[in-house]
């Protein structure tokens, strides 16, 4: 089964702590958001902020490979309980988001791209992710 091509929308800080614990979690750990993927899924990480307060980020920031054959639920940065997935995460280059805008199908109306990235977690197709992956010093 190929892989199925996801970004994540989580502030810059969730990513680094996935990175550093390896997992993904998504919507403020809800399981639903990490059920659906298997093993081999390749989720590209955008953020728009450092912090839920802090500073604007709009970048790609985090590329990860599901490795996890099911969800699990662990405490990270909240206190509270989430649902995560095991992950290999990549080291790659942050990508600021504007320049690639006019390229990416999944964003119909580049002047109102954000609008895009208002779900918590999306599917994309596989010459959208790419173009990102490429940016971040990927060899896909």
């Amino acid at each position: 089964m190929s892989p199925r091509y996801v970004i994540g929308v989580v502030h810059a800080a969730h990513v680094a702590a996935g990175k550093r614990q390896g997992f993904v979690a998504f919507s403020y750990g809800k399981e639903a958001a990490v059920r659906n993927l298997d093993v081999g899924d390749k989720v590209i990480f955008y953020a728009p902020k450092t912090e839920f307060d802090g500073d604007p980020v709009q970048a790609f920031v985090g590329h990860a490979t599901i490795t996890g054959d099911a969800p699990r639920q662990m405490d990270y940065m909240t206190g509270l309980p989430a649902w995560v997935r095991d992950a290999e995460f990549d080291d790659v280059i942050e990508v600021p988001v504007r320049p690639l805008l006019e390229d990416l199908s999944f964003v119909p109306r580049p002047s109102h791209w954000g609008m895009a990235f208002r779900q918590g977690k999306f599917t994309i197709p596989e010459a959208d992710y790419r173009l990102i992956a490429n940016a971040m010093g990927l060899d896909t």
